[in-house]
């Protein structure tokens, strides 16, 4: 097994159907342009709330990528 160094950033993914859509779209937006992205970690989650329903999720979210 090699050894890796990892960077992390901070995102923040939203969808108006829930928590794993979020996260989906986050992923999905970094790696248009982050390469290498291996993990993820759920730091927060809000959501919105109109008329007494969750009209909205946000989901902070730290991703790590290897190195080149």
């Amino acid at each position: 097994m090699s050894n890796h160094v990892y960077k992390t950033l901070e995102l923040t993914g939203s969808s108006p159907t829930g928590i794993e859509d979020a996260v989906q779209t986050a992923i999905a937006k970094a790696h248009e342009t982050v390469r290498n992205i291996q993990w993820f970690q759920v730091t927060e989650t809000r959501g919105h709330v109109v008329d007494g329903k969750v009209a909205h999720w946000q989901v902070g979210l730290k991703v790590g990528f290897t190195l080149d």
